[in-house]
């Protein structure tokens, strides 16, 4: 093999022995991984349990953090020195090409200045546009239209499903910094099967939203407080064919938005008390992941946590046990809220409707709400200055 492009350890005249093949083989990955691990391991860092991808390093109060996405690196902490001497073990045991500071990890783009770090997706939303022909399109202002609910049997089936297919895995990796796509592409995801004409034409509306804020991300600031909040939703019954309720929630570490997901129930809901409680246990579970992820992080949780909530019949079950009659139907997993409640770790809070962010990941929005919740949710076209 001749060896490749930058390898500067080559004498000339010199090629690559093929040991192992990396790319390809069904263990290779699994076998990488175990091999990283290893190394890391040796070199004093320990692997998070709350997300094994997640590796720290303590010394002398001093801390360095390290994300490992398949064989993409991405380093962090107050160590600066032990930055260094991680990199350079790294590039001694595996030749590592160190990128500096990031500026574009897995097709996040980031701005730091001294006011915080913007989180964005400009170039993958361009190539996404470019690819379906629309660059020259009229923006909307809006995902979906506000009542839009798009049926399994209405319209003509697509001749040759991949396009939408691709498009929407594509839009699934961009809700990594678009928050207000969230349920847009939840929609989406129940067709993929046997895609109609009405389907893809949502999708490209959903596209000329993003020829309008392509610049659009998240901010977060570097001055903020560590506490801890969560805010859900469900919709009640709204899917025509299976009668099911889509979850919402979104989680913020003080002003930032750290954490949201938009699902469709597993079982049909009897009321919307009901569809609001299953709510509550599903974003429970993940507040109990983050504040054990924060541990990792070495960042104390103020406790009880609160949870903001517009249904007071959840809120009342979630407190009070004595709700038997209404909630004996219910599996013993949706009762995780309620222990968490009486263990102190969680407290329900009742907000507006109006005021509850996790409408924006439970259903369609007119354009003036659409456009207060997702600033209300920390997404802004640009950085509120240069990086």
């Amino acid at each position: 093999m001749v060896p490749p492009q930058g390898y500067t350890k080559a004498l000339p005249g010199q090629v690559c022995k093929l040991q192992r093949s990396l790319y390809g083989l069904k263990q290779a990955s699994r076998q990488w991984n175990i091999e990283l691990t290893k190394f890391l391991l040796s070199r004093g860092f320990t692997q998070s349990k709350s997300d094994y991808s997640l590796f720290s390093k303590v010394t002398n109060d001093r801390h360095i953090f390290l994300l490992v996405y398949v064989d993409d690196l991405l380093l962090a902490g107050d160590d600066h020195q032990g930055i260094l001497d991680t990199k350079q073990a790294l590039h001694t045991a595996f030749t590592i090409k160190d990128l500096g500071l990031a500026c574009y990890f897995l097709g996040i783009e980031i701005s730091r200045s001294s006011q915080g770090t913007f989180l964005n997706q400009r170039k993958y939303i361009l190539d996404i546009l470019q690819d379906a022909g629309l660059t020259g399109a009229k923006p909307t202002r809006f995902p979906l239209p506000k009542n839009l609910h798009l049926s399994l049997d209405t319209g003509e089936f697509l001749p040759d499903p991949s396009p939408y297919r691709r498009l929407v895995g594509r839009l699934l990796y961009l809700t990594l910094t678009r928050p207000d796509l969230s349920y847009s592409v939840q929609h989406f995801s129940q067709f993929l099967q046997n895609p109609r004409q009405p389907h893809y034409h949502a999708a490209l509306h959903v596209l000329r939203y993003l020829k309008g804020t392509a610049n659009t991300g998240l901010f977060y600031p570097s001055q903020n407080s560590l506490q801890l909040f969560a805010c859900t939703d469900a919709d009640w019954g709204t899917c025509k064919h299976s009668a099911r309720s889509p979850t919402g929630y979104c989680v913020f570490l003080g002003s930032s938005l750290v954490s949201w997901k938009t699902k469709k129930q597993k079982t049909v809901a009897k009321s919307s008390a009901e569809a609001e409680y299953r709510s509550m246990s599903a974003t429970t579970s993940e507040l109990e992941w983050l504040h054990s992820l924060l541990q990792d992080f070495h960042i104390d949780i103020p406790l009880p946590i609160t949870m903001f909530c517009d249904n007071k019949a959840a809120q009342h079950i979630a407190q009070n046990p004595v709700f038997y009659e209404r909630t004996k139907h219910l599996r013993i997993d949706c009762h995780y809220t309620r222990d968490k409640v009486l263990e102190g770790f969680l407290q329900t809070s009742h907000v507006p409707s109006a005021e509850r962010l996790a409408d924006l990941m439970t259903k369609p929005l007119s354009e003036a709400q659409h456009f207060y919740l997702s600033s209300r949710l920390g997404l802004m076209d640009s950085p509120p200055i240069p990086p």
